[in-house]
């Protein structure tokens, strides 16, 4: 069994991590694409086009589950996969944790890049499952660009700068871009104690495992992690060393 997960860069990484946890067997294909990176104040249809050649070089080389752990490529390409690929191939994308944080939480932020923060799609999502709890959006510039470049000393900074723009009481953050789980610590210290975090990566892996055995195959898979780099085959990009998260790639 092979699951292929796309994205402009290291925000893959949570949900690997879960996926490998959950599902050791499975063999990754990991999809990143640092030539375009970042996705997010790209044209709609450019994102478009880069996902669905992802996806689709992803199924020619053997891949028949993809996830898209990537709120960009989720709100902007995810029904597109789906009519390429066609109904053989499942694909699950990612949407921010706001109905488990409005659950929890009388006041939440919404953490997320200056696109997504200003994006109907967000705004849907918090009139749809944000019940009755006070919801904010906070535009965390440049913060996944700086994980990207293992640029840990300009993600503290945006860190900062997010949290001084967050309201004083908030119980609750959703980090509503995949690459924040990556520096977690750094966000808990910045916040007041006791502030909880909300993120999808455990869901959505949780979610392509379902998909997994609803195929109803055996898997073969050895837990092998491959890596593409805007197409061509590597290794993760030196970036992802400077980040102690916790996050381990190998069984």
């Amino acid at each position: 069994m092979i699951v292929a997960l796309i994205d402009s860069g290291l925000g893959l990484l949570p949900t690997s991590a879960w996926l490998r946890k959950l599902r050791p067997d499975v063999d990754l294909l990991l999809r990143l694409d640092p030539d375009g990176a970042p996705w997010g104040p790209k044209p709609e249809q450019w994102v478009i086009d880069r996902v669905l050649d992802a996806a689709r070089t992803s199924v020619e080389l053997g891949a028949e589950v993809i996830v898209l752990p990537c709120n960009t490529a989720s709100v902007t390409a995810l029904s597109h996969v789906r009519a390429e690929v066609g109904p053989g191939v499942p694909v699950v994308g990612t949407v921010p944790a706001i109905k488990p944080a409005a659950a929890a939480c009388k006041s939440v932020a919404v953490w997320a890049t200056a696109a997504t923060t200003a994006s109907s799609y967000q705004a849907n999502l918090i009139a749809e499952f944000g019940a009755e709890a006070e919801i904010v959006g906070i535009a965390c510039h440049g913060l996944a660009d700086a994980i990207d470049r293992g640029d840990l000393a300009a993600a503290h900074a945006a860190i900062d700068k997010a949290a001084e723009r967050t309201p004083a009481g908030v119980q609750g953050v959703v980090l509503g871009c995949t690459h924040y789980p990556l520096v977690t610590d750094a966000i808990l210290a910045a916040l007041p104690d006791g502030v909880r975090l909300f993120d999808s990566a455990q869901a959505v892996a949780a979610q392509t495992i379902r998909r997994i055995d609803a195929l109803g195959r055996p898997s073969t898979g050895e837990g092998v992690v491959r890596v593409f780099n805007s197409g061509r085959p590597g290794e993760l990009p030196a970036s992802a060393a400077a980040f102690e998260s916790g996050l381990v790639l190998s069984a």
